[in-house]
């Protein structure tokens, strides 16, 4: 038998459960409906249906679930069978309970057909599952078997070729290693001739390259030191400017400050004088009028500390107002 010929059997096998199964269910529920209306109230009559309809497809469920498991080659273990017996008692019991009730024992053994039937029928097409799938089983290991021969016997073909061809590449492989022996000697000398050669240039060319990196390091060095050097006179230049700055802003804000303080005593000086008994000269009038300026005086009264006329003390006043540099307030009302 080949695998055509089991898998047209197990086909033949599942078409012709399955219209068991369906006979059966369908007889069941033409058969039981009646039960379950006339057994139930009226009003809950549209629910006779129902229970045949919850037990057949518990049968479907077991007759479906072992076969896949039977291909498969596995085992649910207890339940299902005690799943597969019990939908089978109470399909059972469901067809003959009208006869029975009735005493009619004709109508139970009609009525016991279909689900007696249908009982067998999952049980015998469990086993013949199995049995194909053993059978199968079977089949794919001798299959493969003599798949496992036949690549064997190729292999084994292919190893004898290749030994055979491979002494030959021995033979052939003896006779040129010796002839590359002979010629691997004489590369060799001539190789350890060019090697002391190389090796004798790199010392000389790595003598060449420490004392050419010796140099290099010792002109560094020098320019390191003179930059350090350099640094260090840029340094000490630049503290001396910044000390002389320093002194000369020093001086210059002394010299500053003393002048500000001459002029300041030299102002207080003309300030003080009081009102002269005549005219003052012009030059020591405008410098008079500068003082009384700068210490913000009105026009008048500069012009009592230099005797000339406020006129003239006015022209001075907007003289000294014009000049670029700055001068203090003049008091309100200098002018009136």
């Amino acid at each position: 038998m080949n695998g055509v010929q089991v898998r047209s059997a197990e086909r033949a096998l599942s078409i012709g459960m399955w219209l068991i199964v369906c006979g059966a269910m369908l007889y069941s529920v033409l058969t039981v409906t009646p039960l379950m209306a006339a057994h139930t109230p009226r009003s809950w009559a549209w629910t006779a249906p129902i229970l045949p309809l919850v037990v057949d497809a518990a049968v479907v469920i077991v007759v479906r679930l072992d076969s896949v498991l039977a291909r498969l080659g596995g085992h649910g273990g207890p339940w299902p069978i005690a799943l597969r017996w019990m939908t089978g008692g109470m399909t059972l019991a469901l067809n003959v309970a009208d006869s029975a009730l009735h005493q009619d024992m004709v109508g139970v053994a009609v009525h016991a057909v279909a689900p007696l039937l249908l009982i067998v029928t999952a049980e015998t097409g469990l086993a013949y599952r199995r049995a194909i799938a053993a059978a199968v089983k079977a089949l794919k290991t001798q299959e493969r078997a003599e798949q496992e021969a036949r690549v064997q016997a190729v292999i084994d073909r292919e190893e004898a070729a290749e030994r055979r061809a491979r002494e030959e590449r021995e033979h052939q492989a003896l006779l040129a290693r010796e002839q590359r022996e002979h010629e691997a000697q004489l590369a060799r000398e001539q190789a350890e001739r060019e090697e002391r050669a190389r090796h004798e240039d790199a010392e000389r060319a790595e003598a060449r390259a420490r004392e050419e990196r010796a140099e290099r390091e010792r002109r560094e060095r020098e320019r390191e030191q003179q930059q350090r050097e350099e640094r260090q006179r840029e340094h000490a230049a630049a503290a001396a400017r910044e000390r002389e700055a320093q002194e000369r802003a020093e001086r210059e804000r002394r010299e500053q400050q003393e002048c500000a303080e001459r002029a300041e005593r030299e102002r207080a000086a003309l300030l003080a004088a009081g009102p002269p008994a005549e005219k003052l000269p012009e030059d020591r009038a405008r410098a008079t009028v500068r003082a009384a300026f700068e210490a913000g005086l009105a026009v008048r009264a500069a012009a009592e500390l230099t005797g000339w006329s406020t006129g003239w003390v006015t022209a001075r006043y907007h003289d000294l107002r014009n000049t670029p540099n700055p001068t203090p307030k003049v008091l309100q009302g200098a002018d009136s």
